[in-house]
């Protein structure tokens, strides 16, 4: 991978995938209401805080990243 075009190649496919995923998470309707995800809502004031979601995604995101470095050896 040491000519330019391998980095756009792969650059676009991240944002292809990324524009995917985002199409499709509006379709999942638990992402975000996961047990453990905070929700506090007042009279004048909300805070939400995604814990759960945020663990599972940082999961997934790790668990794809080690499955392409042990693929690329």
């Amino acid at each position: 991978m040491q000519h330019p075009g391998w980095f756009l190649v792969i650059s676009g496919g991240l944002i292809a995938a990324v524009g995917f995923i985002w199409l499709l998470a509006p379709a999942v309707p638990w992402l975000g209401k996961l047990p453990g995800d905070v929700r506090i809502e007042r009279e004048s004031f909300r805070f939400y805080f995604p814990l759960t979601t945020c663990v599972l995604v940082s999961l997934l995101v790790t668990a794809v990243l080690w499955l392409v470095r042990y693929l690329a050896r």
